[in-house]
Protein backbone atom coordinates (compact mmCIF):
# COMPACT_ATOMS: atom_id res chain seq x y z
CA UNK A 1 0.00 0.00 0.00
CA UNK A 2 1.38 3.76 -0.96
CA UNK A 3 1.32 6.38 1.00
CA UNK A 4 0.94 10.03 -0.17
CA UNK A 5 2.37 13.04 1.20
CA UNK A 6 2.60 16.97 0.24
CA UNK A 7 5.02 19.67 1.20
CA UNK A 8 4.01 23.04 1.68
CA UNK A 9 6.67 23.73 -1.57
CA UNK A 10 3.89 21.96 -3.81
CA UNK A 11 5.74 18.66 -4.63
CA UNK A 12 3.76 15.22 -4.06
CA UNK A 13 5.81 11.83 -2.42
CA UNK A 14 4.27 8.34 -2.95
CA UNK A 15 5.86 6.09 -0.49
CA UNK A 16 6.04 2.25 -1.21
CA UNK A 17 8.01 0.36 1.68
CA UNK A 18 11.59 2.31 1.42
CA UNK A 19 11.12 3.80 -1.95
CA UNK A 20 9.33 7.70 -2.52
CA UNK A 21 8.74 8.72 -5.61
CA UNK A 22 8.23 12.29 -6.09
CA UNK A 23 6.61 15.29 -8.20
CA UNK A 24 4.63 18.82 -8.51
CA UNK A 25 1.08 18.44 -7.89
CA UNK A 26 -1.86 19.85 -9.87
CA UNK A 27 -1.90 23.27 -8.41
CA UNK A 28 1.99 23.45 -8.73
CA UNK A 29 1.91 22.76 -12.73
CA UNK A 30 -1.24 25.05 -13.23
CA UNK A 31 0.78 28.03 -11.61
CA UNK A 32 3.62 26.96 -14.00
CA UNK A 33 1.86 26.78 -16.92
CA UNK A 34 3.03 24.80 -20.21
CA UNK A 35 6.40 23.00 -18.80
CA UNK A 36 9.15 23.04 -21.90
CA UNK A 37 12.49 21.34 -19.70
CA UNK A 38 12.94 19.38 -16.95
CA UNK A 39 16.27 19.10 -15.29
CA UNK A 40 16.93 15.89 -12.82
CA UNK A 41 18.86 13.91 -10.21
CA UNK A 42 21.44 11.80 -10.80
CA UNK A 43 20.53 8.10 -9.51
CA UNK A 44 23.30 8.11 -6.30
CA UNK A 45 22.58 11.73 -5.28
CA UNK A 46 22.26 12.08 -1.66
CA UNK A 47 19.91 14.95 -1.00
CA UNK A 48 18.31 16.29 2.51
CA UNK A 49 14.78 17.27 3.37
CA UNK A 50 14.43 20.40 1.84
CA UNK A 51 17.08 20.70 -0.91
CA UNK A 52 16.75 22.02 -4.08
CA UNK A 53 17.50 18.87 -6.60
CA UNK A 54 15.76 19.09 -9.79
CA UNK A 55 14.32 22.14 -12.18
CA UNK A 56 11.16 22.63 -13.97
CA UNK A 57 11.59 25.24 -16.43
CA UNK A 58 7.63 26.96 -18.21
CA UNK A 59 6.76 29.43 -20.48
CA UNK A 60 6.62 31.12 -17.33
CA UNK A 61 9.21 30.84 -15.56
CA UNK A 62 12.12 28.23 -13.73
CA UNK A 63 11.70 26.97 -10.74
CA UNK A 64 13.12 24.58 -8.02
CA UNK A 65 12.01 21.68 -6.84
CA UNK A 66 12.95 20.48 -3.44
CA UNK A 67 13.62 17.07 -1.69
CA UNK A 68 10.66 16.61 0.43
CA UNK A 69 12.18 14.13 2.70
CA UNK A 70 16.31 13.30 2.70
CA UNK A 71 17.67 10.04 0.96
CA UNK A 72 19.12 8.70 -2.15
CA UNK A 73 17.96 9.62 -5.81
CA UNK A 74 17.79 6.08 -7.32
CA UNK A 75 15.71 6.65 -10.53
CA UNK A 76 15.12 9.73 -12.34
CA UNK A 77 12.51 10.00 -15.08
CA UNK A 78 14.64 9.94 -18.49
CA UNK A 79 10.85 10.02 -20.17
CA UNK A 80 10.35 13.86 -19.48
CA UNK A 81 13.97 14.82 -21.37
CA UNK A 82 11.71 14.39 -24.20
CA UNK A 83 8.34 14.70 -23.13
CA UNK A 84 8.28 17.26 -20.23
CA UNK A 85 5.00 18.23 -21.24
CA UNK A 86 4.13 14.98 -19.16
CA UNK A 87 4.26 17.04 -15.92
CA UNK A 88 1.25 19.03 -17.62
CA UNK A 89 -0.42 16.20 -18.36
CA UNK A 90 -0.07 14.08 -15.66
CA UNK A 91 1.74 15.23 -12.82
CA UNK A 92 0.78 12.53 -10.04
CA UNK A 93 1.42 9.93 -13.00
CA UNK A 94 4.03 9.81 -15.77
CA UNK A 95 4.81 13.31 -14.78
CA UNK A 96 7.00 12.38 -11.67
CA UNK A 97 10.49 13.36 -11.45
CA UNK A 98 12.57 10.96 -9.47
CA UNK A 99 12.47 8.39 -6.83
CA UNK A 100 14.59 8.02 -3.36
CA UNK A 101 15.37 5.49 -0.94
CA UNK A 102 14.27 7.53 2.25
CA UNK A 103 16.78 8.56 4.81
CA UNK A 104 14.53 8.91 7.51
CA UNK A 105 10.61 7.82 7.26
CA UNK A 106 9.76 9.81 10.49
CA UNK A 107 10.63 12.71 8.02
CA UNK A 108 7.10 11.96 6.03
CA UNK A 109 4.95 13.19 10.01
CA UNK A 110 6.18 16.76 8.79
CA UNK A 111 4.37 16.89 5.16
CA UNK A 112 0.11 17.37 4.73
CA UNK A 113 -1.98 14.32 3.87
CA UNK A 114 -4.09 15.26 0.75
CA UNK A 115 -6.92 16.92 3.03
CA UNK A 116 -4.47 19.10 4.45
CA UNK A 117 -2.42 19.70 1.32
CA UNK A 118 -5.86 20.63 -0.09
CA UNK A 119 -7.06 23.16 2.85
CA UNK A 120 -3.44 24.97 2.59
CA UNK A 121 -3.98 25.51 -1.59
CA UNK A 122 -7.75 27.03 -0.62
CA UNK A 123 -6.09 29.09 1.61
CA UNK A 124 -3.81 30.69 -1.04
CA UNK A 125 -6.85 31.50 -3.26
Amino acid sequence: MSTVKYSNEHEWIRVEGDIGTIGITQYAQEQLGDVVFVELPQAGRKVAKGEACAVVESVKAASDIYAPVSGEVTEANAALGDAPGDVNAEPTGRGWFFKLRLADKSELDGLMDEAAYAGFVKALA
